[in-house]
Parts: C-alpha cells; structure tokens; sequence
C-alpha cells in the first residue's frame, strides 16, 4: 500500500496516535479522582458535576467544539488570558487536537471508572480505616486495586473515542496539512477531494486500531468475569 508511504497520511496516522495518547493519558489523571468522587463520596455538587461530566457525549461535537471555541479563543476566558500573559494561542496547533479529544473523551473514562468502583463492598473500604489506614491510603490500596478492570477499560474506549474525535477537532484545530490533520480529517479531505484509496487506506487503518480496542475490551471482560 504505497499511500502509506504518502508523507500526508503518515503524519496524519502519527498525530492521531499521539494525540490519543496523550488525551488518554489526560483524562486518566483527571477522570480516576472525578470517579472516585462521583462513585463514593456525597456532596452538594455531586448531581451538577455528573451532569457537566456527560455533557459532552450528549452534544454534537461541533456544539462542543464551538464552546471551546469561545472558552480558548484570543477572547475567550482562558484563551485571551493566555495570549495576554505570553502571546499564546492554544487554537489551531495539536494541542488543540488534543484538548479536543480529552473532552470527548473524559466521560467514558468517568463513567467506566465510576461503575467499577461504585461495586467495591463498602465493607473492605470501612476495614482500611478501622486498621488505621487514611483515605488516600485506602484509594491506592483497596479502592484502586479492586476497580483496575473497569479503569483500564476507560482508558482502553477513551483512547479509541481519542482517536476517532472529528468535528470538535475540526472546530479548534482545524484541518491544517502537516499540523493538525489527524486521521479523521484526513479522511474527511480524501473524501472531499475524490482521493478513495487514500480514504479506503485510512479507513482501513482505523479499523484496524479499532478492531484492536475492542479485543482488548472483551479480553477485560472475560478477565473480570473469571
């Protein structure tokens, strides 16, 4: 398949998967603590925080692209303070790509983490404190361990949503050759353009890694349920 040797579609393929990667890697340090909180503790906010944290698997991500849109823009909330401070602009660069894809991406994280440590018998967790063990403690040595299928299981879907992330993509960090333009985009420009092999290749990659996710998915399955 020579396309894959076309500069264009190897870069795309690389910035995809480093883009998944590191959105991956994001939502695992941010969504594991929102988990916890939304799984086991009780607050005033708790209803509020669950709601913010599906809210961008119920947009159209181009409605979620646009928020970000407004909140990163040169004057948006953060994106003018930003470009005030050090002349930064966050908008159309793979950071943007990335920040994009950790969006879509935080609820499957959250929600996967969240089903598997709401499971985890209150018992074992009320034992960690009673032998003396503290709340991060007990996290990292019974709450963490016990919830690690439904954990990696997030991070496994989060990755595949990662990397298939199209229109909020398009929306913050456009469709720049050799900048921004993931797999998705790619696609979206062979397609627009009449190139269908370069499309069916692309497409065939895709497939391919998400023919892998789901494996990994059910071989979890078939762990936990041993």
């Amino acid at each position: 398949m020579t396309i894959l040797l076309d500069p264009a579609a190897l870069f795309s393929i690389k910035l995809s998967l480093k883009v998944a990667f590191t959105a991956t890697f994001i939502v695992t340090l941010a969504g594991i603590p929102l988990a916890y909180l939304l799984a086991l503790k009780d607050f005033p906010l708790r209803r509020l925080l669950d709601t913010l944290v599906l809210l961008p698997l119920v947009l159209p991500p181009t409605v979620t692209g646009y928020l970000l849109l407004l909140i990163l823009g040169r004057n948006g909330i953060i994106g003018s303070v930003l470009y005030r401070l050090g002349g930064v602009s966050i908008l159309f660069t793979w950071h943007a790509a990335v920040i994009a894809s950790t969006v879509a991406a935080i609820p499957l994280m959250v929600k996967s983490s969240q089903a598997a440590m709401s499971t985890v018998d209150l018992r074992l967790i009320m034992a960690s404190y009673t032998l003396g063990k503290g709340g991060i403690s007990t996290f990292f040595r019974v709450i963490l361990p016990l919830s690690k299928e439904g954990i990696v299981a997030g991070m496994v879907v989060s990755f595949a949503r990662a990397m298939g992330e199209f229109g909020a993509t398009l929306m913050l960090a456009g469709n720049i050759p050799f900048k921004t333009n993931t797999i998705p985009l790619e696609i979206y420009s062979a397609v627009s353009s009449a190139q269908f092999y370069r499309a069916n290749v692309l497409v065939g990659v895709t497939v391919f890694l998400s023919l892998v996710v789901v494996y990994a998915v059910n071989r979890l399955g078939e762990r936990k349920r041993w």
